[in-house]
């Protein structure tokens, strides 16, 4: 019997303020990953400004392309492909990762794989357990909220996305007016669980029958609320405001992926994205998924919580499964800023 090679991918990801990369074997395995987080630089900001992320991510880009190589104990010969986030993403950051991986692929004749940032958080998930497909995806980070049908490892379908304001956004924007740093989501998350639900915010779209979200009226509710209580010289429970939000969050984000589950009836549910590492939203999703029928209660597989942001190990990933069905690119690739995966309605045209 002959021994299957392994399959070695070098990722880049830039698409926001994380440079990464990683070396993946065979799509499962992490023999290294580097991120280098910008997070310091921004923080003073209240938020990620582009164009100090791109110089950033120049600065290291080189440096810890050549520490994931080591970190893996490999060679360029090793490896059998390079991958690289083009696209969605911030342009000036994309276009730093995806011209290191073409400079890199034509210096050394590896293949390139173009990989679309949203497909690798979802694919985050097959790092730490094998997908069976069907699987439905919820992908909740700070620019997208979307419901994803994924009928094998490489067509992802978008049943339900968000209208206005991501969830990772809206814990962004309410951070600031709660004086927490850049990025709010884990300390809100902290807070919300030594607080009560007490001021009731608005559930948008919660009892509509399609799987769209919007997040707008609530941050506005919340911000209302302060600056109300503000004017009126009145001391608001911060621990309670989280609470407050958190749940309005939460309640939407579990109740449509729920509908979605019974709906699809996949075999796997994953989570994808930054927020996918809030503890009320992973504790919600495991327990409203364990009270479904045993007939389509899909197994759940969460991702490491250090795979939730923005990391090159999930592009490598989801690039293993581009590689094996011989989607490659040339050099012609360029980043899109404004990529996105289809819809199920383009899907069955």
């Amino acid at each position: 019997m002959v021994n299957k090679k392994d399959i070695r991918i070098l990722a880049f990801e830039s698409s926001c303020d994380e440079t990464s990369t990683s070396v993946v074997k065979n799509g499962r395995e992490i023999e290294s990953l580097i991120v280098a987080t910008q997070i310091k630089s921004h923080q003073r900001f209240g938020g990620v400004v582009p164009e100090v992320a791109s110089r950033h991510h120049i600065e290291v880009i080189t440096q810890i392309t050549n520490e994931a190589l080591k970190e893996a104990n490999v060679t360029w010969k090793d490896i059998d492909a390079i991958a690289v986030t083009y696209g969605p993403g911030l342009v000036g950051a994309l276009l730093i990762g995806v011209s290191a991986a073409k400079a890199a692929s034509m210096a050394t004749g590896i293949p390139l794989i173009g990989v679309d940032h949203i497909m690798g958080h979802i694919m985050a998930a097959q790092l730490k357990e094998e997908i069976a497909y069907p699987a439905l995806a919820l992908q909740v980070s700070g620019g997208h909220t979307e419901i994803v049908l994924l009928k094998d490892p490489t067509h992802l379908e978008i049943v339900g996305d968000t209208r206005d304001d991501a969830a990772g956004e809206a814990y962004d924007k309410i951070g600031r007016v709660l004086g927490v740093n850049y990025p709010a989501g884990k300390t809100i998350d902290e807070w919300a669980h030594q607080g009560q639900d007490t001021f009731e915010f608005p559930r948008a779209m919660i009892k509509e029958d399609d799987y769209d979200f919007s997040f707008s009226g609530l941050k506005s509710a919340f911000i209302n609320t302060c600056h109300h209580a503000e004017q009126i010289h009145q001391d608001l429970n911060k621990y309670d405001l989280a609470a407050s939000f958190q749940a309005a969050v939460i309640d939407v984000l579990a109740t449509k992926t729920i509908r979605a589950i019974k709906q699809y009836s996949p075999k796997t549910f994953i989570m994808g994205g930054g927020v996918a590492a809030n503890h009320g939203l992973r504790d919600r999703m495991n327990s409203e998924i364990a009270d479904l029928p045993r007939n389509i209660q899909p197994k759940v597989i969460l991702p490491e919580l250090k795979l939730c942001g923005d990391n090159a190990a999930m592009i490598g990933a989801a690039a293993y499964n581009l590689y094996q069905e011989g989607k490659f690119t040339d050099l012609t690739l360029d980043a899109d800023p404004s990529l996105e995966l289809p819809y199920a309605s383009e899907m069955l045209q």
